[in-house]
């Protein structure tokens, strides 16, 4: 999707009183959904720096052989699986309103990769990758569904590496149900995180229930 090799613009830092560079930190919230849920989150966060660059917001640059843009982004969302709250930050070398980066993102993105809003945030405040680290996640079924087993175990492939994983060490509380619809709240670990899809493949997997969405709609600390 996105060209790497983008030319990087010359920056000039502000500075303080010590010398310091002088950053600014914006935290973007937006949405993934529809077809574009079906992009990975590396190919999200590529499409994401392009609407920073077509937006001309001053973003600031890494140090080193290869600079890159400073952005950040939180937890991923697997192949899939929408989300109505996603969140991105950006550091810039020059202050800017958050209401006017955020008028220009959109400006510059697609209805189904929609940032909706931006607040300036502390820079020293915590990546927006362990920020929230409590997920909620709407499960959109093809029929009420009144209950599913939740399994004591799932098996996690990744790198050619089996894992087994125990889901009540992830999951915040039960599961609910209200017609074709199954809320499920799960934590992220330091030694891992549970996803959604593969809980979800594991409670349906004696069934003949379909599942027709996932969508996370909910972070918190």
């Amino acid at each position: 999707m996105a060209n790497r090799t983008m030319p990087v613009p010359a920056v000039r830092y502000e500075r303080d009183a010590n010398g310091g560079e002088l950053l600014y930190r914006l935290r973007f919230r937006y949405c993934e959904k529809g077809r574009l849920a079906m992009l990975s989150h590396l190919e999200v966060a590529h499409y994401l720096e392009r609407v920073v660059r077509r937006a001309e917001l001053p973003f600031a640059i890494t140090n080193g052989f290869s600079p890159h843009m400073r952005i950040s982004f939180g937890g991923a969302l697997p192949v899939g699986v929408g989300g109505t709250c996603e969140i991105f930050d950006l550091l810039l070398y020059r202050d800017v309103d958050p209401q006017a980066a955020l008028t220009g993102v959109q400006a510059a993105s697609v209805p189904d990769l929609m940032p909706y809003g931006c607040e300036r945030i502390d820079r020293r405040a915590k990546a927006a990758s362990v920020a929230y680290p409590k997920s909620t996640y709407e499960v959109v079924f093809d029929r009420p569904v009144a209950s599913l087993p939740v399994p004591a175990t799932v098996e996690v492939v990744r790198k050619k590496k089996t894992r087994v994983l125990a889901p009540r060490d992830f999951l915040i509380e039960a599961p609910s149900f209200a017609g074709d619809t199954m809320i499920l709240k799960l934590a992220s670990k330091d030694t891992g995180s549970l996803r959604p899809d593969v809980l979800v493949r594991a409670m349906t997997a004696d069934t003949d229930v379909r599942v027709t969405s996932i969508t996370r709609t909910a972070l918190a600390e």
